[in-house]
């Protein structure tokens, strides 16, 4: 989830000493000079874990006001997770259960930051931005760490809520969550096997595509950018596990109708990416010339008018309102969606 051009942070301008008697600085040495830059200093995965703490923070602070915002909602029975699964309303009982819900929202909007904050750096940059190109690259970095973070401290709080309800053995209960949770296939009841494998797709492809930024010396920049491309396929099986499982927005209304409308800046600065690239080689040319096979040529329109595509069923999804929710509670609910 790191940026199409990293670049590590301008060092400031080191000052020429101007030396005193007994310093040890000879008199040419004194002579005033061009200032000379300092030596910049590769970034590592250490200093970007440092630099993400006030992020990580923030991301704390809003997952704790969400796990809020649907405790509330459950004991006063407004949230339409009870609808779905009319157990859950005591609240009490299954708080670790809306704490992983919690920490998904906040991962989902997590990863919608660094999404667009990495086509704003990859495209042609606007000429106003709120921080300077390193600054806003760095945070670029330091949201990609906490949204691998968020993510898994949703799966992991989803097991543990698996675990701490099971009857088992403590030992079969924990091989039976672990396997539901982190195992394709493993989770085989209702809307769950097709959403888990989304949601552990999503886990399992973010990791490495955000750590193969640390790496990009030893496999190439050429070959990062082309894995790099498929951040993009994470953030989509985010939202579409986030669609399909979410009881929060399961059902018809502003909330889900909400998640499809924060689709579209993104879609939106996908096309102005693909559209007015930065790279003089990634230009679609009106028609293949030499430099351009026919092949490739018709991937990148097909590629462009994929994503107009895809605005447009966006647009048309948000303004009818038919975003795929249901419109009445099944009468019976645990055929459709059981989450033990």
């Amino acid at each position: 989830m790191t940026n199409q051009h990293p670049a590590p942070e301008p060092a400031a301008a080191a000052g020429v000493p101007t030396g005193s008697p007994g310093t040890g600085v000879t008199p040419d040495a004194r002579l005033p000079g061009p200032r000379q830059p300092r030596p910049t200093q590769r970034t590592t995965l250490r200093s970007d874990l440092r630099a993400s703490w006030p992020d990580g923070l923030v991301a704390l602070l809003v997952t704790a006001a969400v796990f809020v915002l649907l405790y509330i909602r459950i004991r006063n029975k407004t949230s339409s997770t009870v609808s779905v699964m009319p157990f859950m309303a005591d609240a009490g009982g299954f708080w670790m259960y809306f704490l992983s819900q919690a920490f998904g929202w906040s991962a989902l909007l997590w990863a919608w930051g660094t999404v667009i904050l990495g086509l704003l750096l990859s495209g042609q940059r606007p000429g106003r931005l709120p921080l300077s190109g390193p600054r806003l690259e760095r945070l670029h970095r330091t949201t990609s760490l906490n949204t691998i973070a968020l993510i898994a401290a949703h799966a992991l709080l989803f097991g543990a809520e698996l675990f701490r309800h099971s009857t088992d053995a403590w030992n079969s209960a924990l091989a039976t969550a672990f396997i539901e949770t982190f195992v394709p296939g493993g989770y085989t009841s209702g809307t769950g096997q097709v959403a888990i494998p989304i949601g552990q797709a999503a886990l399992y492809l973010a990791i490495p595509l955000g750590l193969l930024f640390y790496v990009r010396h030893r496999i190439g920049p050429k070959t990062w950018r082309v894995l790099h491309r498929f951040v993009i396929v994470v953030y989509v099986l985010s939202v579409w596990h986030t669609l399909l499982y979410g009881t929060n927005v399961w059902y018809d209304g502003w909330f889900r109708t909400g998640v499809w409308l924060i689709q579209l800046p993104i879609g939106a600065l996908l096309l102005v990416r693909l559209l007015r690239p930065a790279r003089r080689s990634e230009k679609l040319p009106l028609t293949p010339g030499a430099t351009t096979s026919r092949t490739r040529w018709a991937l990148r329109l097909g590629g462009r008018l994929t994503v107009v595509g895809v605005m447009v069923a966006l647009v048309v999804v948000v303004v009818s309102g038919s975003d795929g929710g249901r419109t009445v509670p099944p009468d019976d609910t645990s055929s459709t969606h059981n989450h033990d």
